[in-house]
């Protein structure tokens, strides 16, 4: 499966920012992936107003691996996450 990568930068309700990726299956709308970081930010608990559209930007296409693509077939949306996010569950 084919994904496209969405480099997203929020806020933090602390008020410190978080950068992490969305992953979308290739071809997805940008206001899709822009959805699904605002959905996965409220999940964790924090403001999906923190993510603004300007900082939710298409960076490339990738081949998914076997877990990230098991994710998008089921939740439609993969979230990498990378500086100041919290930990992983």
């Amino acid at each position: 499966m084919q994904i496209d990568v969405y480099d997203s930068y929020a806020q933090s309700k602390n008020g410190h920012d978080m950068h992490f990726d969305v992953f979308v299956e290739r071809g997805a709308s940008k206001e899709k992936a822009f959805e699904y970081g605002r959905f996965w930010l409220t999940k964790i608990g924090e403001d999906a107003e923190g993510l603004e559209q300007s900082r939710c930007n298409y960076c490339h296409y990738e081949q998914a691996n076997p877990d990230v693509q098991e994710a998008i077939q089921k939740n439609g949306y993969y979230i990498l996450q990378m500086e100041g996010c919290p930990n992983p569950n």
